[in-house]
């Protein structure tokens, strides 16, 4: 499968976000995950999708971080509420109960906060997903590797509200992370580049590495 290159200006978009600011942020250490809320089977398919994703952009992944323990979190849920029983998650996650209230009321089934360091890089992820109808519909596989594609890189609020960063081989039925999106990742990543940019100038530089996937 062939994918179409993405140019600056459209790079530009999927860091622009709704309030007109360009902000870009990766990863600034290796990401130690925990899935909680799923069986053995579906922990298998998620710390998968997370190695695959990883790799691509030529990460790396630890065991432990050895200031937060672990650094990305992912919670599968039914309810909201459930959340503010999980023992010292109000310490990790200030204003939780306003949050989970907002998150109620807006009948949301998904969520992402991420935390940076003092370089402006990505140092810790929670992902949260309630399990309605709609996200349980959807095969474990290609969820898994669609939130995983949101939280490898700080993209605009916006950047997928009208196409998904995923793509369906026609042939096989396999879902896949875009070919443009997985070369605007290994791009993201190359060492050359910040692991923090808030000037759109930095999208012509993304777009420079682009490769064709």
């Amino acid at each position: 499968m062939t994918g179409q290159v993405l140019t600056a200006e459209k790079i530009e978009q999927l860091f622009t976000r709704s309030d007109g600011s360009y902000v870009f942020a990766r990863w600034g250490r290796p990401i130690a995950p925990i899935v909680f809320g799923v069986d053995d089977h579906t922990l298998g398919i998620v710390k998968g999708a997370i190695e695959a994703v990883v790799a691509l952009a030529g990460h790396k992944m630890a065991e432990t971080d050895p200031e937060l323990g672990v650094n990305l979190m992912v919670f599968f849920f039914r309810d909201w509420r459930e959340l503010l029983q999980v023992p010292d998650l109000d310490r990790l996650i200030s204003d939780l109960v306003p949050l989970v209230e907002r998150l109620e009321a807006a009948d949301a089934n998904q969520y992402r906060i991420f935390r940076f360091d003092e370089t402006g890089a990505i140092k810790a992820s929670f992902v949260f997903l309630r399990m309605d109808k709609d996200l349980s519909a959807v095969p474990a596989e290609t969820l898994a590797l669609g939130q995983v594609a949101q939280t490898i890189l700080l993209w605009s609020d916006t950047a997928f509200s009208d196409a998904s960063p995923l793509a369906r081989l026609s042939e096989k039925g396999t879902v896949v992370l875009r070919p443009d999106l997985s070369a605007l990742i290994a791009a993201a990543y190359d060492p050359v580049m910040p692991a923090f940019a808030d000037d759109p100038s930095h999208a012509l530089r993304l777009a420079a590495r682009v490769r064709p996937q």
